[in-house]
């Protein structure tokens, strides 16, 4: 019977794996010594996925990252180089702290941003910037309110990024939706800042479909929690960051996409 580990972080050495330290592999990488193809790891992991796409070497010595279709998802897990264990969850690289998981997520599940209609969208930041980010954002949603607060030193910081935002309300949150076409009509960032400041906000002084097709959409691009930024590539990455990390990011794109 396989035998599976499943925890959010893990540094471990199997037998095997600490053969190939010193001559155990010879002067080169231990990779060199061990190989796994795509059939073979959905033969280990048939059962538990969809499908597997790609396997290759992994960050952490001695393991593979394999990517994997679960549903409607792909998603990195890791197999070490003896094919006893999987391993999946969030792999922290100590140097920087950055969510290695998490990077190659967005990689593997990007969207295409031309199917993201933007004329209802607000403004963060100036119009001629660089790089623009898309936000789906909730009008209640704690997180996001401190989301915005440090998107707002982004754009300070750097007049190259800008952010639009567009109103996801969630429906545990049940003013968001009326709230959110108030926003849309108004077409304001102060209706969506009082919001956040817990303040009154104005009814809707029109009517909209906007928010309805937005809630579709997010539905069709497989994005279901707030904040949710989509990066000018395409890769998705959901929750808060802080303004620092936020810059690093979009720092990293444009290199990406200068490659």
């Amino acid at each position: 019977m396989r035998q599976v580990i499943l925890f959010s972080m893990v540094f471990f050495w199997t037998t095997g794996v600490l053969a190939m330290s010193g001559a155990g592999c010879g002067d080169g990488l231990c990779a060199d010594c061990h190989s796994m193809n795509k059939q073979e790891a959905f033969g280990l992991l048939g059962d538990m996925v969809d499908a597997v796409n790609k396997v290759e070497p992994s960050e952490i010595p001695g393991m593979w990252v394999v990517e994997v279709e679960k549903g409607q998802q792909k998603l990195p897990v890791y197999v070490d180089f003896s094919k006893q264990f999987l391993v999946t969850g969030n792999v922290i690289r100590l140097s920087d702290r950055e969510n290695v998981t998490e990077q190659r997520h967005a990689g593997m599940n990007k969207v295409d941003i031309s199917r993201i209609p933007l004329q209802d969208a607000l403004l963060l930041g100036r119009s001629t910037a660089k790089s623009k980010v898309i936000v789906f954002t909730d009008p209640e949603c704690p997180y996001c309110k401190k989301l915005h607060l440090e998107m707002k030193k982004v754009v300070e910081n750097d007049p190259d990024i800008a952010f639009l935002i567009k109103l996801f309300p969630l429906k545990m949150h049940p003013k968001a939706y009326e709230v959110s076409r108030s926003i849309v009509c108004s077409g304001s960032m102060e209706f969506l800042e009082l919001s956040f400041a817990g303040k009154p906000v104005p009814p809707a002084d029109c009517v909209t479909s906007v928010v309805d097709q937005t809630l579709k959409l997010v539905g069709d691009l497989g994005i279901r929690s707030t904040p949710t930024l989509v990066l000018p590539d395409g890769r998705v990455l959901p929750g808060f960051r802080t303004a620092e990390a936020l810059q690093a990011i979009i720092a990293d794109t444009l290199v990406s996409a200068a490659k």
